[in-house]
Formats: structure tokens, C-alpha cells, sequence
């Protein structure tokens, strides 16, 4: 297994480019560009189905033989709105031209031709609270289990205030026995407000085979393949991470970790 850490290789254009081969799994990429005003990204997805993520900034976006105007508003990620998205299927073209600096995710895996290319959001994408206490977070869901947008994808947002943990209590989704539970692969990709915070994650499985502690800092993917994978927001630090999973089959479906019996 490749090193589930990834750090940005740059602070413009392409900076994240995670395919199922450089990361040793088998359905989730992930790629990140950060472009001034006037510049340009171009992708076929060939055999895979991708949602383009306005994270910040605009960008004016044509796609599978349609142009789609200008999407994103969102000029800082920490202001928490419903961010602009582009379902594009495999087998398409895509191309955005940055109307203002901006920074673009592209989360793909494999596509089927199951779904047409569409706009997702802001339009029903709605800030929903999760968990409790320091538990708390705040979700916008882009397409999952119950948006019928995607082949395979899976995208949500997740904003952790300072102090507060997410993706707890710990689960794992890494077994292929539905109902019970589905193997996704996931990504996150991490902000940190400041940008110049940390904030902490452990991939870990039960049997201790794999257990990494990672201090993640903005701009960061880790990459968690298996095992839990709980992330934690040191007070004064403000966490955000969009989410990709895709696995053999599109539902999401996880198991506690032991130690979480007793934890609500």
C-alpha cells in the first residue's frame, strides 16, 4: 500500500493527482488544480465518470458537448455555502476556464453510462448538522447514497469546528457484504482555517496490521484504504474535507470500531 499521506506537489495549476494505480486500489482517483484568472484545465475521463468541485473561486465550465456557464460563488471554502458541481459521465470531455483564481476538485471512479452529465447544486445541497457535543460537524452531501446522480461516486463536504472530532465515532467501510457493510475506498482532502493549522487523523485497523497517525495540515490528502479513520480539530483550528468513496457497489454502509461500542 502506497503512503497514505499525500502532501500537494505545488501551490498552482495541478497539485494532487491520485489515480487507482499510484495508490494501490482499484476504483477511487482524486486530482486537485489551483488556477489563476484566464487559466485553463482540459480532461477526457475515458472509462471513468467524474463531479468537478468548485472549492473555490469561478470558473466557466463546458462538458459533454454543453456549455454550463459559470459555476462556483464560493470564494472561501470556511464560508460554508452549497458549492457548484458538474456531473460528467465516462466517456466525455470536460474543460473549465478560470473566470477568477480558483481551486477545482475532480473525484472520479469508474463509470458505466448510467447517468447523463448534470449540474449539481448549490440548488438542494442544504449545511446539515451531524453528531453532537464535540462530535459536531456539518455536511453538504454532492451525491451520495440517496442522490441518484452517480454510476459509482460518492462525494460529500464535511466542516469540523475547532475542537470538535469527525468521522467518529470510528467506522470502517472495507468489506464487500451488503447489507452489513460495502467496501469504499476514500479520499479526503483537507483545509485548515487558519491555513496555517494542523489537524490530526488515524487510519487504523482492528488487528493493528495497519494504524498511522497523520498530522495534516491545508491542502493535504490522506488516502484511507481500510480501517477507521477518525480526524480530529485542535481547538483554534477550523477543519474542512471533501470526501470520495466508490467501491464495487454505491451504497454506504459501515461497521463501529470495537472500542466505540459504548460511545454515542
Amino acid at each position: 500500500m502506497a503512503d497514505l499521506l499525500r502532501r500537494p506537489f505545488g501551490t498552482h495549476g495541478e497539485v494532487h493527482r491520485i489515480t487507482p494505480e499510484s495508490a494501490g486500489w482499484r476504483y477511487v482517483g482524486f486530482a486537485l488544480h489551483r488556477l489563476r484568472a484566464g487559466e485553463r484545465v482540459a480532461e477526457a475521463t475515458q472509462a471513468r465518470e467524474v463531479i468537478v468541485v468548485m472549492v473555490e473561486g469561478r470558473a466557466s465550465v463546458r462538458a459533454a458537448g454543453q456549455d454550463w456557464g459559470v459555476l462556483g460563488d464560493r470564494m472561501d471554502v470556511f464560508e460554508r455555502t452549497p458549492p457548484h458541481c458538474l456531473y460528467v459521465p465516462n466517456g466525455q470531455d470536460w474543460a473549465a476556464e478560470a473566470v477568477t483564481d480558483c481551486i477545482i476538485a475532480v473525484c472520479s471512479a469508474p463509470g458505466h453510462g448510467g447517468h447523463a452529465a448534470r449540474r449539481i447544486g448549490p440548488d438542494g445541497i442544504t449545511l446539515t448538522q451531524r453528531g453532537e457535543g464535540s462530535n459536531t460537524r456539518w455536511i453538504n452531501n454532492i451525491a451520495m447514497e440517496a442522490e441518484d446522480w452517480c454510476d459509482s461516486l460518492l462525494v460529500t463536504e464535511v466542516f469540523t469546528p475547532a475542537g470538535n472530532w469527525s468521522s467518529y465515532p470510528s467506522h470502517r467501510h472495507d468489506e464487500d457484504d451488503f447489507p452489513r457493510i460495502t467496501y469504499l475506498e476514500e479520499t479526503y482532502y483537507h483545509r485548515l482555517k487558519p491555513a496555517q493549522g494542523w489537524a490530526v487523523q488515524r487510519v487504523y485497523t482492528d488487528d493493528g496490521s495497519l494504524d498511522e497517525v497523520m498530522a495534516v495540515r491545508d491542502h493535504d490528502v490522506v488516502l484511507v484504504p481500510r480501517g477507521h479513520h477518525p480526524c480530529g480539530a485542535p481547538h483554534g483550528f477550523e477543519l474542512y474535507y471533501l470526501n470520495v468513496m466508490a467501491g464495487p457497489r454505491r451504497n454506504w454502509r459501515f461497521v463501529p470500531a470495537p472500542e466505540m461500542e459504548q460511545v454515542g
